[in-house]
């Protein structure tokens, strides 16, 4: 705990200098996430030398890290366990640190079935703008009262302060793995995959990519074989699976090369959208990636006509980079914005122009 509270310390410092001067800060740690948000503006505040496993208890399925901690060594702690973490973030082809995975929020293909990155922060510290840290949440699964914060965190682009620590719930890795291929069209993927959601099958994933429906199943090797019976099609090798699911996880398949790179937030049950591009498809409907878009094509638009809403990944876009958010939603970081960094020093204008 020395270690944590000399951290803390040495951040707050810098913090309250900067703040002194009225100069903004931009948040760094491995810099996986520099493409995303509005705007990257301020002096680089330096997050990787504050790394470390605070507590891991494997019997309790909780650990805790601090803002620097590579994801590599938070997964390779777990993976000695047997346990993981479910969300599956991002990496990006590179090494995240766990400040920048709060910070975003992403996660990856297993989202949609097993939850999202705050459906697994228990817990989170942050430093405000004057460097003072605050705790918010617990290392227990039970210890979750009032507004949850440190959820809220998930997703803030580190407008609010410097995540020191997150505490998160992990899970025990599954006892067998399968991933099915169909060759199935669009619109008959979306409806197989919504059709397989209904049904008691242990689903941890579902796509669609160049004319092939990519479904992993995960739990249970007695429950795994039933349901890959029951869903038909030719089983993968674990190469090829694993090659497929962690190129999708990452966004370094080929696809997610080409600009302008879209992705777009819909209902599980929508139609594609009217443009000239051919998606690939994620989170077994929810999320569709657009690349190569024509300029003259409004995905925002279209999107919002299908009750979604899209960002601009890659490449050139007209207005916002980032899909507006609701209404509520705004005015709830921009109280929270005013609570926190009243002088707007943390990495002004990356989650909303003026924010």
């Amino acid at each position: 705990m020395h270690a944590a509270a000399d951290s803390d310390r040495q951040l707050g410092e810098r913090i309250r200098a900067a703040a002194a001067r009225g100069a903004p800060l931009r948040l760094r740690g491995a810099g996986t996430k520099d493409f995303f948000g509005e705007s990257l503006e301020g002096e680089v505040l330096e997050l990787r030398a504050h790394r470390g496993i605070v507590h891991y208890e494997p019997s309790e399925l909780v650990i805790t890290a601090r803002c620097g901690t590579a994801l590599s060594e938070l997964e390779r702690t777990l993976a000695r366990e047997g346990q993981f973490l479910p969300c599956e973030p991002p990496r990006f082809g590179a090494d995240p640190t766990v400040g920048g995975i709060i910070a975003a929020g992403f996660s990856g293909p297993r989202r949609m079935y097993a939850g999202a990155v705050r459906d697994f922060v228990l817990g989170a510290r942050l430093i405000d703008a004057r460097g003072e840290p605050l705790r918010f949440g617990g290392e227990v699964m039970k210890n979750v009262a009032g507004f949850d914060l440190a959820r809220a965190l998930c997703g803030s682009l580190g407008i609010l302060g410097v995540i020191s620590e997150v505490s998160f719930k992990v899970l025990p890795l599954p006892r067998a793995e399968a991933t099915l291929c169909l060759e199935l069209d669009a619109a008959q993927a979306v409806a197989a995959f919504n059709r397989w959601a209904g049904q008691p099958l242990p689903l941890s994933a579902a796509a669609w990519h160049e004319g092939i429906a990519w479904v992993r199943l995960s739990g249970a090797a007695a429950a795994v074989g039933d349901a890959c019976a029951r869903i038909g099609g030719q089983r993968q090798d674990a190469e090829p699976a694993r090659s497929f699911w962690s190129g999708l996880r990452d966004l370094t398949l080929p696809f997610f090369a080409r600009a302008p790179l879209w992705r777009v937030s819909l209902p599980q049950t929508a139609p594609q959208l009217p443009v000239a591009a051919t998606p690939l498809i994620d989170w077994g409907g929810a999320v569709r990636w657009y690349a190569g878009v024509p300029e003259a094509s409004d995905v925002r638009a279209q999107a919002a006509r299908l009750h979604g809403g899209a960002s601009c990944w890659r490449g050139p876009c007209q207005g916002p980079r980032l899909s507006p958010l609701p209404r509520a939603s705004e005015l709830l970081h921009r109280r929270l914005k005013t609570h926190f960094d009243p002088r707007g020093i943390f990495n002004r204008n990356r989650l909303l122009p003026g924010l």
